[in-house]
């Protein structure tokens, strides 16, 4: 069963892994952003979201900006010996360890995402499709979210509502973009290990079709 929901923002940044230090924006929602929003109105064990299409409303602007960030983290052995009732140091000197980031990103963005979810292994033997259905529309409806969905940082938060026409009209009717290789989603193995997938983007007539498109590892 598929939703169509509409997401608009000030701004956006979905950041490209290979840029670390100064933030660089893809120029499009990837597929990852667009199943954590889903995933932040419903999420339920016995069902897993998959993105099908992403259609661009707005065109595609950049901006720069600059944020105060702390450079360092909490260790994970500081929290361990912390846990195992130690003396250990659980915080950051904001003052002492603050730097300034430049960051590209998008600004004024307006999507709709078009979207199916599949039933899991982990569903109870009361659940059905039927029954999501109802649940995901009824929270679309009312504006309810586990948590505030937001356009790739927190900062940046979604507003969102049900796409109500049969008609989307696109920022790129009749173009073809080439997005280049974008990040795809992250996979996680039952031993820890995090890898992350990618797939060549290419906007047609303003839509990011996610649909048997060929993913690399």
């Amino acid at each position: 069963m598929s939703i169509m929901l509409e997401v608009f923002g000030e701004y956006a940044a979905f950041n490209r892994p290979e840029l670390k230090t100064e933030r660089m924006t893809y120029d499009v929602m990837t597929p990852s952003a667009a199943r954590g929003i889903l995933d932040s109105i419903y999420w339920h064990p016995g069902m897993k979201w998959h993105p099908d299409k992403i259609y661009v409303l707005s065109p595609i602007k950049h901006t720069n900006i600059r944020r105060n960030e702390v450079k360092s983290k909490i260790s994970a052995r500081n929290v361990k010996s912390a846990m195992l009732g130690k003396k250990s140091e659980l915080y950051i000197d904001a003052q002492s360890d603050i730097q300034q980031r430049a960051a590209l990103v998008l600004k004024d963005v307006h999507y709709v995402i078009e979207a199916h979810f599949d039933m899991t292994d982990k569903a109870n033997p009361s659940d059905n499709p039927g029954k999501f259905q109802d649940i995901i529309r009824r929270r679309i409806e009312k504006g309810q979210c586990y948590n505030q969905p937001y356009f790739g940082c927190r900062e940046f938060p979604v507003n969102f509502r049900k796409w109500e026409c049969n008609y989307i009209p696109t920022a790129y009717p009749n173009e073809t973009k080439e997005l280049g290789l974008m990040l795809y989603d992250m996979e996680y193995s039952h031993d820890g290990e995090i890898t992350p997938t990618f797939f060549n983007a290419v906007l047609k007539n303003g839509v990011l079709d996610l649909n048997d498109c060929e993913v690399y590892r």
